[in-house]
Order: structure tokens, then C-alpha cells, then sequence
């Protein structure tokens, strides 16, 4: 067994409608793998056939060597999934939750408060441990949903969007814990919304559209594919940046709306035509805030790859996704 994920051909259909149209992923122990893609990809259907919640209409998947049609038991033994959202029980506390997934795992009382009250401290939700999870925010609801995932130390850890709606600071912690878990053996396959996560936390990427993976390599690897340099351009209003994109397109660059309704950014494959796209907004009469080149991004790989931005996932076919913390669960 050389790799930790393997897929061959992997199709899925929902009815008349192919979620999956021949799938090819190779994740090697102890990474960390970032699937991205656009709403109704494939991602989550893909995440249900590796952790054995849905069966593949053609091709073949393993996971640590084991067939999950065939071996679905084996698999299950040596996963951990943390679903997209919160299955923490509102009437126990923090601990409690923990303590029981520990308990139903096999663990004495003693060792499953230990585990408990470390997951506790890593996640900084000691000081909420008593607390009725009903009175926690939201943030802290998907921590402790994260900490439930990891009571049990498996070899593959599948976190499917692990930092949706969290802050900040909680998002850092939560990418934390994941560098540790890769450094530690195990291996995490990660879906996410945010290019940055992806950027910073896999080492290698798998961007899938319409049921195929389309880009495939690390982060750099994907910037180097697409090339180009972005020149990232803000107006003084919003009527001024869509008379901006309108000329961008008449100089024949790929243009999308950047952070807000005064922004664009373009892909420009030539260091000779900044300095000309400069002068034909500005022979415009039209005002530039900002006006920087810069290599692109993971959203703007992820925008040239697909021809359009980034979003989270949530149209694609009822694939029957777990909403529990922890392995043995799905």
C-alpha cells in the first residue's frame, strides 16, 4: 500500500445526472490534500463514496489499501469524518459530548475524559468545558464539532469545509491542529471554500468541475499553469468599474469582480500591456483608487480554471452526507 487515497475511474449518477464522470486522486500518507471546486463539483459526493456513505457506479476506490465496496468495514476502522455541519449534542456540555463519542469508542472513563479535556485545551474551549453547548456560539459549536472528529486517532481524517463560519483567530487554531495531525502520520483530505486554507494547509490540490478533476499539483503548481500576472484594479464607483471592465474586455483580458463592486481584477499575459490597459482607462476619463500587478492567487487560479470564483458547496445532489464527528459513525 503506497498511498494513502486511491481512486481509478470513479463515476457517480444521480439519475439522469453524472456527479461523478471518472475521478483519478492519489494522496500520499501523511498529507495534507485540499479538494477544491466550484457548487455541484463532485467534492462531497466524492468525500461519500471514500468514507463508504455512498457506493461508486463505476471505477475503483481504496483508502489505506481497502476497497471501500468490499472492505467498507476495514475502511470505516481507519477514518474519522467531520461533516460540514455541527452534530454536537445541544443538551450535554462540551465535555460531556466528547466523553460520550470517547465511551462509545471503547474507552474507560478515566482515558476518555483525558482525551476530552486535551481536545479541550487544543481547541481553546477549556474554559466553555461545563458549559451547555446550546449556550455556545457558532464558532465554538464547529470547534468542538472538529474535536469530536479527532477523539479517536485515525489514519485518514476527512474534514469536509472544517472552518465554515468560524472567526479568524478560530480558523488559525483550526489550521493548527491540522498541521499537527499531518505531522503526527496521519492523513487529511480537506474540502474547502477558502483559497487561502488550500493554499496554506495542503500540500498538494486537486481542483474537480463538472465530475473531473481539471488541475492537479500544489499550490505552485497551479499558479505556474496559469501563468499570467493579475492586475488588480479599484475605482471611485461602482458604474466606473463596469465601464472599467467593458474596456478590459475590449483589450480582450479575462475580467471578474475582485472583493466588491469597485473592483476588478484581469489576467494580463504580457509585462508590454500594463502600461497600455493604464492609459486606455485612463484616455477614459475613469479614476483609479488602486492600480497593482501581482502574481495570481488561489482564487484567481481557481477563477481561471473554471471561469468562475470560488463559493461553497451546496447544490449538489442530497449525496446522504454524514453530519457526525467521528469515524465508526458514517
Amino acid at each position: 500500500m503506497n498511498q494513502a487515497i486511491e481512486t481509478y475511474g470513479l463515476k457517480k449518477r444521480y439519475g439522469d445526472h453524472w456527479a461523478l464522470k471518472g475521478i483519478d486522486l492519489s494522496v500520499k500518507p501523511g498529507s495534507v490534500y485540499g479538494l477544491l471546486g466550484p457548487n455541484g463539483a463532485g467534492k462531497t459526493t466524492t468525500v461519500g463514496i471514500l468514507t463508504t456513505l455512498l457506493k461508486p457506479d463505476e471505477g475503483e476506490a481504496r483508502v489505506m489499501g481497502f476497497d471501500v465496496r468490499r472492505q467498507a468495514a476495514e475502511v470505516r476502522s481507519r477514518i474519522s469524518l467531520t461533516g460540514q455541519y455541527a452534530s454536537v449534542d445541544e443538551d450535554l456540555t462540551g465535555l460531556e459530548n466528547l466523553i460520550l463519542i470517547g465511551r462509545l469508542y471503547g474507552f474507560s472513563w478515566k482515558a476518555a475524559r483525558a482525551r476530552a479535556r486535551e481536545l479541550l485545551e487544543a481547541f481553546d474551549l477549556s474554559s466553555s468545558a461545563l458549559k451547555l453547548v446550546r449556550t455556545y456560539s457558532g464558532g465554538m459549536r464547529r470547534r468542538l464539532d472538529v474535536a469530536a472528529g479527532l477523539v479517536v486517532h485515525s489514519d485518514v481524517i476527512f474534514l469536509d469545509e472544517p472552518t465554515t463560519g468560524l472567526d479568524p483567530r478560530s480558523r488559525n487554531q483550526v489550521w493548527e491542529i491540522v498541521r499537527a495531525i499531518a505531522e503526527q502520520g496521519a492523513t487529511v483530505l480537506l474540502t474547502t471554500q477558502y483559497m487561502e486554507e488550500a493554499d496554506r494547509l495542503a500540500h498538494r490540490l486537486a481542483v474537480i468541475d463538472h465530475g473531473k478533476v481539471i488541475a492537479e499539483g500544489t499550490g505552485r503548481d497551479l499558479k505556474a499553469r496559469v501563468g499570467a500576472n493579475s492586475l488588480h484594479i479599484r475605482l471611485y464607483s461602482a458604474a466606473d468599474a463596469k465601464k472599467a471592465g467593458q474596456e478590459l474586455r475590449k483589450q480582450k483580458l479575462a475580467v471578474h469582480t475582485g472583493s466588491d463592486a469597485f473592483s476588478l481584477v484581469a489576467t494580463i499575459d504580457r509585462d508590454d500591456r500594463i502600461s497600455k490597459v493604464f492609459h486606455a482607462l485612463s484616455s477614459k476619463g475613469l479614476r483609479m483608487a488602486e492600480f497593482a500587478v501581482s502574481q495570481p492567487s488561489m482564487d484567481e487560479v481557481f477563477f481561471a480554471l473554471t471561469g468562475h470564483p470560488a463559493e461553497n458547496e451546496t447544490g449538489e445532489p442530497n449525496s446522504g452526507e454524514s453530519k457526525t464527528g467521528a469515524a465508526g459513525e458514517v
